[in-house]
């Protein structure tokens, strides 16, 4: 089993660290960790050259992403929550993914015919909300080919709890391994 981990957070010991550094030796197989804010990586600058052909024209660090996500099995997004959204180098990374919905839309294709599972991570604190950014994550996961998606995990008060000391996120971290490595067969 192959996972992908898009990472948003740009602190390397921050809460949504501490939540990874306890789910990775959960999972079994192969895992692989992009972290956005430490990648060299364009967003998408909407130029359409994506309609006529597959792939993009933009060449940087997402071509990592582009070779590893079609034999993946299964993509987490992990992100702090920023007003209420997931970070925005997350959001500028994953507006590349337009490549696969122009392949569908325009060209007719599917670029990734494997389907896979996925899962979202998020840590936050202050006023904001989880969902808005719970529901663009699951848009994303699905136009990168997952069918099956986890149910959200997100350590909320992170301003009075940080999430390293979450226990009711960290006792759900081991269902979540489960679930990508498909070990678990129905999303809970």
């Amino acid at each position: 089993m192959k996972t992908l981990i898009l990472n948003g957070s740009p602190r390397p010991k921050g809460d949504t660290a501490a939540l990874l550094e306890r789910l990775i030796p959960q999972i079994t197989g192969e895992v692989r960790r992009f972290d956005a804010c430490r990648r060299a990586f364009s967003p998408c600058v909407d130029c359409r050259a994506c309609r006529e052909r597959a792939g993009c024209v933009l060449r940087d660090d997402m071509e990592e992403i582009y070779d590893y996500l079609p034999e993946c099995d299964s993509v987490l997004i992990a992100s702090p929550l920023w007003f209420s959204q997931l970070s925005g180098p997350l959001l500028s990374l994953c507006s590349r993914f337009q490549t696969y919905f122009s392949a569908r839309r325009f060209r007719g294709e599917e670029p990734l015919p494997k389907k896979k599972r996925g899962g979202v991570l998020l840590v936050g604190g202050g006023t904001g909300q989880p969902e808005r950014a719970y529901a663009t994550a699951k848009i994303i996961l699905r136009e990168i080919g997952c069918r099956d998606i986890y149910p959200l995990l997100c350590s909320h008060r992170t301003d009075e709890l940080p999430a390293g000391e979450d226990e009711a996120v960290i006792a759900a971290l081991p269902g979540l391994a489960a679930f990508l490595e498909g070990r678990g067969e129905n999303v809970p």
